[in-house]
């Protein structure tokens, strides 16, 4: 049992540090406040705006815009380990599609989803928007299907 348990740790230390360098521009081992929320969708946790805010609260050096991979690591290996932001289940998400796909085509129109994405809800800002849509497969009419958005989404 405490075997699992370190594997388990071992293995989301790993993933996480993984992430987080990947945004440690300045190999200093900290990263922009800013980078916090797309460090924590890569790892596959999806937490509401609240909620991010509170585990960068809870992470953040003195409030000086940036966070240290020393405070980092045991916070996100926590919740990880407790799956404390499970990712959204993707029926859920494919009803709430069919509700702004009032035609019923399958998919949205670049523009349309990103005044929905920009707008509603917890809204993306836009640097965020601008990532998830040069992720995405667009094709030629600027659609997006539900599918490939499903894929980014719930990864």
């Amino acid at each position: 049992m405490a075997e699992n348990k370190q594997s388990a740790v071992s293995d989301a230390h790993k993933k996480i540090k993984a992430a987080f360098e990947a945004f440690d521009y300045k190999s200093n081992n900290t990263v922009d406040v800013r980078e916090i929320g797309t460090i924590i969708y890569s790892l596959g946790c999806f937490p509401t705006q609240k909620d991010l805010h509170d585990f960068i609260a809870e992470v953040e050096e003195d409030r000086a815009g940036f966070i240290h991979i020393s405070k980092f690591l045991p916070a996100m290996t926590k919740v990880l380990l407790e799956n404390r932001f499970p990712p959204i289940p993707e029926e859920r998400l494919f009803q709430a599609f069919e509700v702004l796909d009032k035609e019923k085509k399958g998919y949205l129109e670049r523009e349309e989803l990103s005044n929905y994405m920009t707008k509603e809800g917890e809204p993306f800002t836009q640097v965020e928007m601008d990532e998830m849509m040069a992720a995405l497969t667009i094709d030629e009419k600027a659609h997006i299907s539900y599918k490939d958005l499903f894929g980014l989404l719930t990864s």
